[in-house]
């Protein structure tokens, strides 16, 4: 029998439900190997018989927390989708400030109403996480391979290596090296014109190093840098790393603080270890 697979959102935008909406001829190829049973995205059937739960979006509060236990309860098998609820994601910005001060900023007059956490928290500080599918949004090709890995019994390989790897093979000019000059990125054959004089001094500062590849460096691909949406990777090589960023006289620690859009939980909880 195929698995019944269901899709569950809690504090995010939904846009890794419509990735997987929007798979277009893929999602043929998808129901030939898993039954969706709910997924309020495209179907109005729900049901609380399945298999496979993805889980889109962080958890914010008392009722998101049952909530989620009783998924977990449910399924054998519970995945992350997306960056909030594998690492916390957007919502974690939050974390390090003061939560009065976020709640009156976003509610005003409204937010004594307001029942959240002070901290946004991923699915797995909440309850044990089978897999991840990391990426804000998600990759379409990745997810089909993590869901093609489950119905075969397969653990899905998912990246454990930084972004830079990647960049190396699409042979990138690296974030830290532009300046006012036009270059070209070899990989997408677009001429990209960055702030000058140097990447240091006018910020594009990169993730690069820290973060989990998986996403083919697409954002650097297009002449940006990245953000970090896919999390810091496992156990990173800090004295590889720190070659890069000791010729720009940047730390690993400098470059994560400076961006703190993704790494809000993980930072957090990498401070105490």
């Amino acid at each position: 029998m195929k698995p019944r697979v269901a899709f569950f959102d809690f504090a995010g935008c939904e846009g890794d439900q419509l990735q997987v909406a929007n798979l277009e001829e893929k999602v043929i190829d998808l129901v030939e190997i898993v039954n969706l049973v709910n997924f309020r995205e495209i179907m109005t059937e729900k049901s609380d018989d399945y298999d496979v739960a993805f889980i889109e979006g962080s958890i914010a509060t008392d009722h998101d927390a049952e909530r989620l236990r009783e998924i977990r309860s449910n399924a054998d098998i519970v995945v992350a989708l997306g960056s909030c609820a594998a690492i916390g994601g957007i919502n974690s910005i939050r974390n390090s400030q003061d939560p009065e001060r976020v709640e009156d900023r976003v509610y005003g007059d409204d937010a004594d109403k307001v029942e959240a956490w002070d901290k946004a928290k991923p699915a797995d500080a909440i309850v044990d996480v089978d897999h991840y599918v990391y990426g804000c949004p998600i990759d379409k090709d990745e997810f089909i391979h993590v869901v093609e890995s489950l119905v075969q019994g397969k653990k899905p390989n998912i990246p454990t290596y930084p972004v830079c790897v990647e960049c190396k093979m699409n042979e990138n000019v690296c974030v830290f090296a532009r300046n006012g000059e036009e270059k070209r990125l070899p990989s997408t054959k677009r001429e990209v014109q960055t702030p000058g004089p140097s990447a240091v001094d006018q910020g594009p500062f990169c993730l690069g190093p820290v973060t989990r590849a998986g996403c083919d460096s697409k954002c650097i691909n297009e002449g940006t840098t990245c953000w970090g949406c896919r999390g810091l990777i496992d156990n990173p090589n800090q004295n590889a790393h720190k070659k890069v960023l000791d010729k720009y006289g940047l730390t690993v620690e400098e470059v994560i603080n400076k961006f703190n859009l993704y790494f809000g939980w993980q930072q957090e909880e990498r401070n105490n270890e």
